[in-house]
């Protein structure tokens, strides 16, 4: 089947139907996570079926103390098998030599590769998964309203999206229904609006 055969097919499941279908598609699946608002919900649901899925974090080291509490408040609840990358520079040295520059300068461009994307790549080239799950939801972003509950980047591996079609009402219930914690203080240093892409997802 295409993506869009796919995407057809998988349009009524539940998120756990999903997460168990795209268990059978691979045999490296990994989650990501950056603890922002909801994640509790994704690594709640796919933990629940798969408890020792590798759970890559690639954390900036701009967090706020909230998210830090939180990281370790879910880390301890749901016993994530949690691998954390880090930029190879410290906050305090790239405060000093570059700070953090205004979006769309060249400056930025290279503060988001040090702090985001250079440790995604190192945490994907160690890995090297073929099934991918993400909290990525309609209506997040331009380019996240058309990639389905499922996507596949150009490096092959399927990017899976089980909360895809939820509202933000639907994940308060989730998270309610499971008693789990939000995190809504969350800060990302790489973007300036809340609905721009930070770059891995493209």
């Amino acid at each position: 089947m295409n993506l869009q055969e796919i995407n057809t097919s998988l349009e009524n499941k539940t998120p756990e139907e999903i997460v168990k279908w795209a268990l059978t598609q691979g045999v490296k699946p990994i989650i990501t996570t950056n603890f922002r608002p909801y994640e509790a919900a994704i690594l709640h649901l796919v933990t629940k079926i798969h408890p020792n899925i590798s759970v890559i974090w690639c954390d900036t080291g701009y967090n706020t103390d909230a998210t830090y509490r939180h990281a370790k408040e879910l880390i301890e609840k749901l016993i994530l098998n949690i691998d954390v990358y880090v930029p190879k520079q410290s906050v305090g040295f790239r405060n000093v030599t570059l700070g953090i520059p205004e979006v769309d300068t060249p400056e930025h461009k290279i503060f988001s590769e040090q702090v985001k994307l250079e440790p995604f790549k190192r945490a994907m080239n160690t890995h090297q998964p073929d099934v991918w799950f993400t909290n990525l939801r309609k209506g997040q972003t331009d380019y996240r309203d058309k990639i389905g509950i499922v996507s596949k980047g150009a490096d092959g591996i399927l990017k899976i999206s089980p909360f895809y079609h939820y509202t933000d009402l639907d994940l308060d219930n989730y998270l309610l229904e499971h008693s789990l914690p939000n995190e809504k203080r969350y800060y990302d240093p790489t973007k300036a609006l809340a609905n721009r892409e930070c770059g891995i997802h493209q």
